[in-house]
């Protein structure tokens, strides 16, 4: 076997070993629907996602991208979800989680001057309290999400910088209560800035239309965004990965 067949034999195994990170299917509950479609740009990547039950019974979502693209991005990628499940266990706020991911960030970076910058990342991580539909969370420099109420769309901004670039970043949580009917869309910027043959970014604009006018379900939701973004970038290499997670909220689980 020729080393560049067994080098694309490498990096397909380790493409599936990185897709049995990823939950295979999304939490059941009567308070909620999940779902998320996640597309890598070279089969290897950067982002990285879960839905995680906490001890408490909240219902923790991150998503996070990592600085850089294929394998290189995944091997910190790896690094930062095994952590992020350890951490979850622990029943630390979003705050103090996010705060220990940072510290374990730049444990690493600081080892290296030249390879400090691959050790950082984006983060967006919620806990959601089924009885109250309440989420508190921090947004480390990440997408901001949206949430869709009625033909309202509100954007849950970053309350913080990307992680890994500071000892002590400043940093904040913020809290969203959710309504009966709101729908929640949280993405990577491979969504946003997928781009066409005119190096035009299909942007927030775009994305948001979807958002407001789309009537399906949430998992027809989200083949909808891929299919649009796919139909905008149509000819295009694709440079960046791409997920999305959405979550159509019920009745809180205390009415039930």
């Amino acid at each position: 076997m020729k080393n560049a067949d067994k080098i694309v034999l490498d990096i397909d195994l380790a493409s599936e070993v990185q897709q049995l990170l990823f939950p295979k299917n999304s939490p059941v509950c009567n308070w909620c629907c999940l779902g998320v479609k996640n597309r890598m740009a070279i089969g290897l990547g950067g982002d990285y996602f879960d839905f995680l039950s906490a001890p408490d019974g909240c219902q923790v979502i991150f998503l996070g991208d990592v600085t850089g693209h294929g394998l290189t991005a995944s091997v910190v990628m790896s690094l930062l979800y095994g952590y992020l499940h350890h951490a979850t266990m622990r029943q630390c706020t979003p705050l103090e989680t996010v705060a220990m991911v940072n510290e374990f960030l730049r444990s690493f970076a600081e080892r290296s001057d030249r390879f400090d910058y691959l050790f950082s990342s984006s983060l967006f991580f919620s806990v959601i309290e089924p009885d109250t539909m309440e989420m508190h969370y921090v947004n480390a420099g990440h997408v901001a999400p949206m949430v869709k109420r009625g033909d309202q769309v509100f954007y849950l901004s970053p309350t913080g910088v990307p992680l890994g670039f500071f000892d002590e970043p400043e940093m904040g949580m913020r809290t969203f209560r959710f309504e009966k009917g709101d729908r929640l869309l949280l993405m990577t910027d491979g969504v946003t800035e997928t781009s066409s043959s005119a190096g035009e970014f299909f942007g927030n604009r775009r994305l948001e239309e979807v958002l407001r006018s789309f009537q399906g379900d949430h998992l027809e939701f989200l083949d909808e965004v891929f299919h649009r973004i796919n139909e905008f970038g149509r000819g295009e290499r694709q440079k960046d990965d791409c997920t999305a997670i959405v979550c159509d909220f019920h009745a809180p689980a205390a009415f039930d």
